[in-house]
Parts: C-alpha cells; structure tokens; sequence
C-alpha cells in the first residue's frame, strides 16, 4: 500500500482534519471520496484532487472512495470509466469501495418526493430560457414561475408522471423551492431533475429523467458516510445548496464540504471539453497523445507516477488561484529520471565514423555502468567494431570556440571505450560530410592517453549491431503560457510541438526492453519506449530534456 510522507508540508485542510480528528468530529473518523464524471480521461488537475483526497485518507488511516457521477449519460461512457479506474491505479491509489451515482437512482428520486412533501419542490413548466431569465441577475432577485405555487398533490403527480415518460424532453423540471431573491443564485429555485431521454451506460433505458450534479452529489456523499468532501473553489458558491438539501432531507450524516484552489498549469488546458475538441478535431493523436496534459498523455511520455504525486504535494493546497510553471512539473520528473532510469546509448541523427585501424571483423562486448551513481544497478555489455555512428552534431569542421566535441586532426574520447582521432573527413557533392575516418588508441580502453589531455567525451553505437528506432521529440503543446486566455485557444497551438526522427539508432541492449521502459539517452535526454513500437522499429517518445530549455517570454 502507498506510504505518505508525514514530513509532508502542512496546509489548511490538512489542519482542519486534525482538528477536526482532535475534536472527535464525524466520530474520529475520516471518509474521503474522488468523484468524477466519466466523460473524458483524467488530467494533472484531477491528478491534484486524487492526491489529495486518497493522501487525507491515508494520512488518517481513514477510507477514500471512487465514485462515478455518472448522471449525464449523453456524455459518458464504459471507455472514460475504465481509463479512469486505470489511472487511479497507475498513480499508486486503492480505494476502499467503487461506486456510482446511479446506484442511487432510486434513492435519490425517493427524496425528491420527500422533498415535494414537504413543500420544498415543484414541476415547473418554464423552458430553460425562461428560468434563466427568470433567475435575475447578481444585482437583481429573481422573479418566481407561475408554477411555484402548484399543489403538493400536483407537484407529486407529475413528478411521477415525468418518471413515467409521458412528457417530452425539457417540457418540465423538478425545482427545489428556496428563495428567488437569495443574493446567491445558485439558491434560487435550482433545478433538480430533468426529462432526459438517453440511453445509460449501467440503467439502460429504465429512466428518462435523471437527477441534476448539485442534488445528486452532496446525497451521494451522505449515502456513503464521506465527512470530508473535498472539491474545488468553482462549487464554493454553491456549498449553501449542499448544505440546504442534506438539512432538509434530514440525512443519517452531513458531510463538510470544503474547497480548495485547482491546478492551473502553464501551457496547458484542462478543461475536458476543450481537451476533447483536441482529440476529435485531431490537432494530437489522442486522448494519451504525450503533449495532453491527461494522466494517459503524461504516462506515454514517460512520466512516472512518483514524480506525479511529488509535484502535487510541491505545488500545495492553498485557498488563492494561480498559475503553476510547468517547469516545476519538469523538474519533479527530471529528478525521478535523473535517479532511476538507467543511462543507454542512442544517436538520433547519424554520422558513420570508419575506425581505419581497428580490426575488419572484431567485435568487442565493452562492460559500461547502466547508471554512473548507482552502481547496485549492473552494467551491461555494449558491442564496439570498426564502424560507429556518432551525432552529426558532435563532429565539426568550422568548430565555434571552446568545441570540445570532434574535429579534423581532433581526439575524442567515445563513451566507456577508447579515444579516437579523425584523419579524413569525407563530403558528398553538395558538400555535407557523409563520413569520418578515423583511428583509435588501443591502450586508452578505461583509462586516459599518454602525455596528452583528451576533453571531449562522445556517445556512439556500433553501426553493425545498433537497432533502427523512430524518435519523437515532445514539446508543449501550446507556445503560450496561458493559452485559455486567447479568443480562440487552438490559435495558441505550438506548431512545433512534435518532431519525429526517423533514422535514429540505438545500442543493442535495448532489444527486449518493454512499453513504459524509461531511459536516460546518454546526452540527449529521457524518452520512453512508445506502445507503437514493433519487431524491427522501436518508438521512443522524449519525456523530457536533460535540463529546461524552453524559451521564456
């Protein structure tokens, strides 16, 4: 089970469960919950909220449930369901019970009726542009429907009739009845249930009308004994609804419903509509496309689900909105890399270097370390002949000052082998250097030159047995920090977002390794094998660069 860090920095909710624990408040225990709608994948901002509501239960040896407010079926569907379930999981979390809103269906329309009753609902025939401007404005109370004063017997009769589907899509809602003049909106007559006939994915066809989110969750919560209900500042507005139908319907237990800041992280969207026009519209391959901001997306770019949780617990719980760097989500994955992923060999844009004087047919099987810092991690046996590739980018013939790569005339030594020195370079017809002709010390195997001082250290393959990979260099998605801010965001799209290298070559201990294996490529940066690879052609996606590159504005 997932351990939490009791050294973890203090905030205040974190202080209001234990005072709340100290005052024996909801019995001494805590009950949790993460609900979400399952109409899309999960991203970093859910990513905060799991952390937090799955963390407060650990913490507290108390229970985290998963709850699916699948009360929308228009919208949801099995497949956001099980990608959800994926995720928590991936990220480290169990969750002591799986539920769903429409569990409740029925329960939940018993209260309504309780509710009519007891005279605090009723039908009301307004279309929804009547209610809305019914509603008055922030500055203005509301006006009440002719229908508010219905019957309770009427109320009733219809309310089951709306059941019984003989109304028509929109023709009534269910109203709570509590003041149209509260100078908080939201408890101004808020609907309650609508006719919706759409097929769900768990009930079917057995209702055509389903329950609105404010009435159907704080209910949930109280079904399930939750005493902490923790969501985002968006629902603090309409805390006094949560509070108003659990007190009137007299519920067992009355959850505390308390609000934090969510996630807003630079260069990204996280609103699930928006990251859904992405995918459709395919302006990215998915909704696990590395550059979404999905937990889907972050885990095929290589982003572990340590490196996750640490960045949530960095960026804390505060009650104040603001803007996250990404650079601080960059940094929590390069440190988890830097530590774990072991180093390999991999040049992504090939120069052929010819070893004039090494052997036509030998084949060495040099012992170098899978991590400089961690020697508990092995070595592994890489092959060097006569022919290697290096980087274009590591040889030069018009070097710029201080170069301390490879040059005509110029040594270098090759990573874990030997120090070679370039004699000849040969050009095509237009120019470009097409190979390098070289020669080698056999006696600085592991150890440096004779009465000379070699610089510059290079990392190569060994032509004969290296393996022909795809590489895809990421980069953010959007070239703007703050993309929600443009009139239209797709204007903020990073055109260079994706750059895919299709020659690249990798050492031969990379042969067996599996989806999701994350190495350090020696100099290059962290990459990811990719799910797309296949026999002959692995796919590597780059997490992340050795260290920040980006342009700042």
């Amino acid at each position: 089970m997932l351990t939490i860090d009791n050294q973890a920095p203090a905030h205040f909710i974190r202080q209001i469960i234990a005072n709340d624990l100290k005052d024996n408040k909801h019995n001494g225990k805590v009950a949790t919950r993460f609900p979400p709608e399952p109409n899309g994948y999960l991203h970093i901002g859910h990513a905060k909220s799991i952390c937090l509501n799955f963390g407060m239960a650990i913490e507290n040896n108390g229970t985290c449930n998963l709850r699916f407010d699948d009360t929308n079926p228009e919208k949801e569907s099995v497949e956001f369901m099980e990608s959800i379930e994926r995720d928590v999981h991936w990220l480290g979390f169990e969750w002591a019970g799986l539920y769903h809103a429409s569990d409740y269906f029925e329960q939940l329309y018993n209260y309504a009726e309780t509710l009519i009753l007891a005279g605090n609902a009723y039908v009301d025939s307004l279309s929804a542009e009547q209610i809305r401007a019914y509603r008055g404005t922030l500055t203005e109370p509301g006006k009440e429907s002719p229908d508010r004063n219905r019957p309770i017997e009427e109320n009733l009769d219809l309310f089951r009739r709306m059941r019984a589907g003989e109304f028509a899509d929109g023709h009534y809602v269910l109203r709570a009845k509590i003041d149209m003049a509260s100078p908080n909106i939201n408890m101004r007559d808020p609907a309650l249930y609508r006719i919706r006939r759409v097929h769900h994915h768990r009930t079917g066809d057995s209702w055509c009308i389903y329950p609105m989110y404010d009435y159907t969750h704080c209910i949930s919560d109280a079904l399930e004994d939750i005493t902490h209900s923790l969501c985002t500042l968006e629902f603090e507005d309409h805390r006094p609804l949560y509070d108003w139908v659990l007190d009137e319907l007299k519920t067992p237990s009355h959850p505390q419903q308390i609000e934090f800041a969510r996630l807003q992280l630079e260069y990204t969207i996280v609103s699930k509509r928006k990251l859904n026009q992405l995918v459709t519209e395919k302006h990215v391959s998915g909704w696990d496309d590395p550059r979404m901001p999905t937990i889907a997306g972050l885990r095929r770019a290589g982003f572990t689900p340590k490196a996750i949780r640490d960045f949530c617990e960095r960026i804390g719980i505060t009650k104040q909105n603001s803007w996250i760097e990404m650079g601080v989500l960059e940094h929590c994955i390069r440190e988890d890399l830097n530590e774990n992923s072991p180093r390999v060999m991999a040049v992504l844009q090939p120069l052929r270097v010819v070893i004039e004087n090494y052997p036509g047919q030998q084949t060495e099987q040099l012992e170098i370390s899978n991590h400089p810092q961690r020697p508990e991690l092995g070595k592994r046996q890489v092959p060097f002949s006569k022919v290697v590739l290096i980087e274009q980018d590591d040889f030069s013939d018009n070097p710029p000052p201080k170069y301390k790569r490879l040059v005509e005339g110029g040594e270098v030594r090759l990573r874990g082998s030997y120090v070679i020195k370039c004699n000849e370079v040969i050009k095509d017809a237009n120019g470009l250097v097409t190979e390098l002709r070289c020669s080698y010390d056999p006696d600085t195997l592991g150890k440096n030159p004779e009465s000379r001082k070699v610089k510059g250290v290079i990392h190569w393959v060994s032509e004969q047995h290296a393996l022909s990979a795809e590489v895809r260099l990421y980069n953010r998605l959007f070239a703007l920090p703050q993309p929600d801010n443009e009139e239209n965001f797709l204007d903020a799209l990073n055109p260079n977002s994706l750059e895919i290298l299709t020659d690249c070559k990798v050492e031969a201990s990379l042969a067996n390794a599996l989806p999701e294996s994350r190495f350090q490529f020696e100099r290059n940066g962290y990459f990811c094998l990719d799910k797309d690879s296949v026999d002959g052609k692995l796919v590597f996606n780059r997490t992340v660069t050795l260290r920040e590159n980006w342009e700042k504005d």
